[in-house]
C-alpha cells in the first residue's frame, strides 16, 4: 500500500514522534523512507528589525554581522545533515531502506515538492494543535500539506512541524 514513505522532522525534540511513526509504518510495510528537513529563512536565524547596520547613504548589515550570521547559519546546517544521517542510520539498522535530504524553501510547499519528486505515497507530518486565529496568524506545515500533498498525509497529534 504505502511503498515510499516521507517523514519531514525539524528536529529530534520535535520529530522524533514523527520519525517514530514512520519508522513503525515502513518497517511493518516493507517500504522505503525518506526524512527530509527544511530550512527556511523565515523561521530559522533570519536577521531581525533592529540589527546594528552601516551607517552611510544606503543602511547594510556591518560585516561583522553579516558574517556571524553565516557561520551561525552554517551550523545550523550541519546540525541538520547530522540529525538527518543519525535518524537514516537508525532507520537502517533497524531493517528500513532511508535515505534523507535537507532542503531550503517553505516547510509545506517543499515537502510537497520532495514527496512529488521521490513519488512517496504517504507523508508523515506533526501537528501542534492549534486552530483559529493562532493557526491562521503562525501558519501550518501540515495544514499546507494535508491541503497540497500529492499522496495520503499522516499527520501526528501534538507535535512541533
Amino acid at each position: 500500500m504505502f511503498h515510499k514513505i516521507l517523514v519531514g522532522v525539524e528536529d529530534l525534540e520535535t520529530g522524533r514522534a514523527m520519525f517514530d511513526a514512520a519508522l513503525s509504518l515502513a518497517k511493518s510495510l516493507k517500504s522505503q523512507l525518506m526524512i527530509a528537513r527544511v530550512l527556511s529563512p523565515l523561521k530559522d536565524y533570519y536577521t531581525t528589525p533592529g540589527m546594528p547596520v552601516s551607517r552611510g547613504i544606503y543602511p547594510t548589515l556591518s560585516d561583522e554581522l553579516l558574517e556571524a550570521y553565516m557561520k551561525q547559519w552554517q551550523a545550523h546546517e550541519k546540525e541538520g545533515m547530522d540529525l538527518l544521517q543519525a535518524l537514516a542510520g537508525e532507520a537502517n539498522a533497524a531493517g528500513v531502506e532511508a535515505e534523507f535530504t535537507q532542503n531550503f524553501g517553505d516547510a509545506g510547499r517543499t515537502l510537497c515538492e520532495v514527496a512529488r519528486a521521490w513519488d512517496a505515497d504517504l507523508i508523515v507530518v506533526g501537528r501542534r494543535g492549534r486552530t483559529g486565529i493562532s493557526e491562521l496568524i503562525l501558519g501550518s506545515v501540515s495544514n499546507y500539506v494535508l491541503h497540497h500533498a500529492p499522496c495520503a498525509v499522516l499527520t501526528v497529534q501534538g507535535m512541533d512541524t
